[in-house]
């Protein structure tokens, strides 16, 4: 018993000296906060047709609800220009997490999932390796109708994937519901 302390003692003993602040573990990728996420949608034959998609949930996985806000009108048979941003306006002043993921992007990847009939939604910038990357888009809409347009930002997805958040995996840094409606 007393060899067996010893032993102990030795071993604990050699642990704390041999480690030092060089040793010490670095999170290289901490996970960010991200309280907001706007989708800004922009008619590419009229400028003046802008269209906010605004999720605000400040406490993030805390007990309160998202706020979420639309503004501006998606008009049927339209394209639209759309560029998602990313932040944390927990803090003064906000960080805009969506320089993060572009620098990053061979890590990120944005998703949108719909349940609208006749809208299209096409990523239109690429990461360093010439995959979709999604922070950029182009919405093309069909005709009059109401649904749900779901954004997902995944973090370390599989690359090149099929479009599908199963096919994609990885693990969700963002997901957003808006209530979609195409006048």
């Amino acid at each position: 018993m007393k060899k067996s302390i010893q032993a102990l003692s030795l071993v604990a003993v050699l642990f704390m000296t041999s480690c030092t602040d060089d040793d010490a573990v670095t999170i290289i990728n901490e996970e960010e906060l991200i309280t907001t996420v706007e989708l800004e949608l922009t008619n590419t034959a009229d400028a003046t047709n802008v269209v906010l998609f605004k999720s605000v949930d400040i406490d993030g996985e805390g007990p309160d609800d998202p706020v979420i806000t639309v503004t501006g009108t998606v008009n049927a048979s339209s394209t639209y220009l759309g560029e998602v941003r990313f932040l944390n306006e927990s803090i003064a002043p906000s960080e805009d997490i969506t320089e993060e993921v572009i620098e990053e992007s061979n890590d990120h990847e944005v998703f949108y999932t719909t349940s609208i009939t006749g809208l299209t939604i096409t990523k239109t910038d690429v990461d360093a390796n010439g995959n979709p990357l999604g922070v950029l888009s182009s919405f093309q809409t069909g005709a009059i109708g109401t649904g749900i347009l779901t954004v997902v930002l995944r973090h370390e997805p599989i690359k090149p994937n099929d479009n599908t958040l199963i096919g994609a995996g990885g693990e969700t840094d963002a997901e957003v519901s808006f209530t979609f409606e195409v006048e």
